[in-house]
């Protein structure tokens, strides 16, 4: 089998981890879990020549300059949105730009994965599925019951992984405690393994306006040395929406491989204290503070001294003149705050 081609979707609004994350500065472009950053780390665990070739990164103009700074050792070649369009968009300019049998595997450039040995084989069982023409999402191992994914029920076997039975939205605690319970159910992990071609045709299929529209803006876009520009009057045509639900929730030939990898969306403050590491009693620190009698909570300062004593489950973060102090539930609300949609 030929190479696989790691396709990174690399973008973001910044809000979910303000203040340390903003949008001229979104979460792919931070080194939240180790000395890498989360694009670096990405582009790391498809760095074997033997695997993958080289990536394909899609981002936005806002973030040509942290993708080109960050990525300037992997080969890359950068495919620049004229805006934000959501992930089937971005991913079938991706595939165009591609030879119809090459296998893509989509990456979001913000999770964490903390066994990349586990993340390759997925890939390579992935690949293997789409290349007999199934479309794949690596499915999850669950390990807790949570209400912030969305779920694959496992359908019959198929090779190394399992037709996808149905695809169900984010569950109240009690339906996901059922889910973990059961065994028969994945988190979507927004990892995608397809053949360009055939992806490019079910995206036709069943969304063929939004096909066209992304045909013509490539047939209409320019080449800038290694960055690619799809025609912004054509690409802005587009009605935006996420691959799940243009082509994966729609096709009959929807599959999964499970993957138990230590995955992480890092898509709060409490998931990336849990990734980050914590002490017997729970806490992660990162720059200087000191904790007495607390329990759950995560400081990341990158200069002041934070002293807490007696706290729950709280997210202390300190970027420089900006401070958050947020309970672990509340930190889902910080877009409210006018520093995050104002930064």
């Amino acid at each position: 089998m030929s190479r696989i081609v790691p396709v990174v979707l690399c973008g973001g609004s910044g809000t979910r981890l303000w203040p340390r994350s903003r949008k001229t500065k979104p979460k792919p472009f931070l080194p939240l879990v180790g000395d890498e950053t989360m694009f670096e780390a990405t582009l790391s665990r498809c760095n074997d020549p033997q695997r993958f070739a080289s990536p394909v990164i899609v981002t936005g103009t806002a973030h040509i300059e942290h993708v080109e700074a960050q990525a300037k050792d992997a080969g890359a070649s950068v495919i620049v949105e004229p805006q934000a369009k959501n992930t089937a968009a971005a991913i079938a300019l991706a595939a165009h730009r591609l030879a119809p049998d090459a296998i893509m595997l989509v990456c979001p450039s913000d999770h964490h994965i903390a066994d990349v040995p586990a993340f390759r084989a997925a890939a390579a069982a992935a690949a293997k599925l789409a290349a007999d023409d199934w479309l794949v999402a690596f499915g999850i191992v669950p390990t807790a019951p949570e209400t912030g994914y969305g779920y694959l029920k496992q359908g019959e076997p198929l090779g190394e992984g399992r037709r996808i039975e149905r695809f169900v939205e984010k569950p109240d605690l009690q339906r996901a405690q059922q889910f973990l319970t059961s065994g028969e159910y994945s988190w979507n992990g927004g990892i995608f393994a397809f053949r360009a071609g055939f992806f490019l045709e079910e995206l036709a299929k069943h969304r063929p306006a939004l096909a066209e529209a992304v045909a013509a803006a490539v047939a209409g876009g320019e080449e800038d040395g290694a960055r690619f520009h799809p025609d912004a009057a054509a690409f802005a045509a587009i009605e935006g929406e996420s691959v799940d639900y243009a082509v994966m929730e729609e096709t009959d030939r929807a599959a999964m491989v499970p993957a138990a990898m230590g995955w992480s969306d890092i898509g709060s403050w409490a998931a990336l204290r849990d990734a980050a590491g914590a002490d017997g009693a729970g806490n992660s620190v990162r720059g200087n503070a000191e904790l007495v009698d607390c329990s759950g909570v995560f400081v990341d300062t990158d200069g002041p001294r934070v002293s807490a004593i007696g706290l729950s489950d709280i997210a202390i973060v300190v970027d420089g003149d900006e401070v958050l102090v947020t309970t672990m539930d509340g930190a889902q609300k910080v877009g409210k705050l006018g520093g995050a949609t104002n930064q």
